[in-house]
């Protein structure tokens, strides 16, 4: 039996928040762990966590959400909180308007990962897929930009985020061990998945594509309010990884892509 976790961070948020709850409530598979990480919301965000919490309970024993709501230091400290908390074999972070595309996306999930297990004899250390965009109704928008590679390692976020955070499942016994860097305010979850690859790597584990979509992203989320801190803390993490020279390069080819595609 294999154990997903998914981390929930919410403040505020109950405007979005149930297309959240729902999606991963509807899903088939039946061995998920649903931490809802709150900052002390002023809303109805908790009371709405309490009632999808009471409706599972009444639906499945094996379906297991746990809700705390505390005042913390910012998004990337809630989800060492969530990470930290966690006991599946896979964490995945969903936050308050991002959803599951259909009931069946997380059983899909782990048939690849026990397909991987079966021909290799471990689990892979990360699962990812394609993410879609949606705005804050929660409506299609259009498939994100930057698609995921058949064949994904550390060196690959040299191009880019190439996989949404939503999109991306590591296992619990590495992710654990690798905090989100507070020293980043908005895109730390970039310089994680990066360091989840090159742990991955270093024990010779397999990352696995699962072949479709996985994650529905609202776009009005932080690092969209915070374009430009993101970009800039970005450029950082990518000379911190691949060095000065070869991001300088990265980010000229950007700059005349973006233009011959005008």
């Amino acid at each position: 039996m294999i154990k997903i976790s998914i981390v929930t961070i919410t403040y505020n948020a109950s405007a979005v928040l149930r297309r959240t709850l729902d999606s991963v409530k509807n899903q088939t598979y039946q061995y998920i762990e649903h931490l809802i990480v709150d900052g002390a919301s002023t809303d109805d965000t908790v009371e709405i966590a309490i009632d999808y919490k009471e409706e599972s309970d009444s639906v499945s024993a094996s379906h297991d959400v746990v809700i705390s709501s505390e005042p913390d230091k910012g998004l990337y400290d809630a989800m060492n909180k969530g990470l930290q908390r966690a006991t599946g074999d896979y964490v995945c972070f969903l936050n308050a308007g991002d959803f599951l595309p259909s009931s069946a996306t997380i059983e899909t999930i782990v048939q690849m990962a026990k397909c991987e297990l079966k021909s290799e004899g471990t689990l892979p250390a990360v699962l990812y897929g394609d993410t879609d965009i949606v705005d804050n109704g929660g409506t299609f928008i259009g498939h994100r930009r930057l698609r995921p590679p058949k064949n994904l390692s550390w060196r690959s976020f040299q191009q880019g985020m190439l996989v949404c955070h939503q999109a991306f499942y590591a296992r619990l016994d590495i992710a654990q061990t690798i905090p989100y860097d507070l020293k980043y305010r908005y895109s730390a979850d970039v310089d994680w998945c990066i360091r989840i690859m090159k742990e991955a790597e270093r024990r010779q584990l397999m990352i696995s594509n699962v072949g479709c979509v996985i994650a529905n992203y609202t776009k009005e989320g932080q690092t969209t309010i915070h374009h430009r801190a993101s970009l800039k803390e970005r450029y950082n993490i990518m000379c911190c990884h691949y060095g000065k020279i070869t991001t300088m390069l990265m980010h000229i080819w950007f700059a005349v892509r973006s233009v011959v595609k005008k």
